[in-house]
């Protein structure tokens, strides 16, 4: 082949690189009991009590109280009661009402699609108040709009729910000052469980808010519910508003 190749022990091209023709005389990778060995490295003390630190704070911020589990017993059984039974199921089965009074009901439409998917909380969405449990009033109420949203609220079956979302609903918003058609709050119409502000409430807000009334149902007594919203209730379907002289001048102060 030529006299650059007569070597058997190497290769040589371009006599700048050298390839080892034979691999035994390299070195080789150690096996077996003649490897390293590898073990798991404990964890520190400190990352542990870190840990325990936040399981601690998640169990605060996710403490919807579920059935325990018996481990005493072979066979596992879960002792409960038939109020957290009900809680259970009502928190894991809210269905909202399709129903927006403004604006901020195009951030609770988005929960709807794919990207939200609010539906993995076992929400959902109804057309009709019969079939619904929760009613999210997004946005302004009127004093027109009133007496149809007390209405719906009325006739969903109990027990019902209502979230305020929006600074609109909740206190006005911009219509609080000037404004003789806006309802101060719609509190004011029908008892609320979960207050949300924000001018619109990002859809994130209302996962929270909803994860919140989750939490709120799984603490509560449906008796103590029925008898509060009774002795508290202080609206009607027949209900009229009292018109009065307004004050405004219409000059800035």
């Amino acid at each position: 082949m030529g006299d650059e190749f007569r070597c058997v022990g190497c290769i040589r091209i371009y006599r700048s690189f050298h390839f080892r023709a034979y691999p035994n005389c390299w070195f080789s990778l150690c096996m077996a009991k003649g490897s390293i060995g590898m073990v798991l490295a404990p964890e520190y003390s400190d990352n542990k009590k870190k840990k325990e630190e936040k399981k601690d704070i998640e169990t605060v911020l996710n403490s919807i109280e579920f059935p325990v589990l018996d481990r005493t017993n072979q066979n596992a059984i879960i002792s409960t009661t038939s109020n957290e039974l009900s809680n259970w199921s009502r928190l894991s089965s809210l269905w909202p009402l399709l129903y927006g009074t403004s604006c901020c009901f195009i951030e609770f439409a988005s929960l709807l699609g794919s990207r939200f998917d609010f539906d993995r909380y076992g929400l959902v969405p109804r057309s009709s108040p019969r079939q619904a449990d929760l009613i999210l009033t997004a946005g302004t109420v009127t004093m027109k709009m009133a007496p149809s949203l007390v209405r719906l609220y009325e006739q969903l079956p109990e027990p019902k729910y209502v979230i305020a979302m929006g600074a609109c609903t909740i206190t006005g918003g911009m219509f609080s000052t000037d404004s003789y058609s806006t309802v101060r709050g719609v509190d004011k119409l029908i008892p609320v469980d979960v207050y949300l502000p924000g001018c619109p409430p990002k859809p994130e807000a209302v996962i929270d808010a909803i994860t919140k009334l989750r939490k709120k149902v799984s603490r509560e007594i449906y008796e103590d519910r029925i008898e509060s919203q009774q002795e508290n209730r202080c609206f009607t379907t027949n209900h009229k508003f009292r018109v009065g002289r307004s004050t405004h001048t219409g000059n800035l102060d």
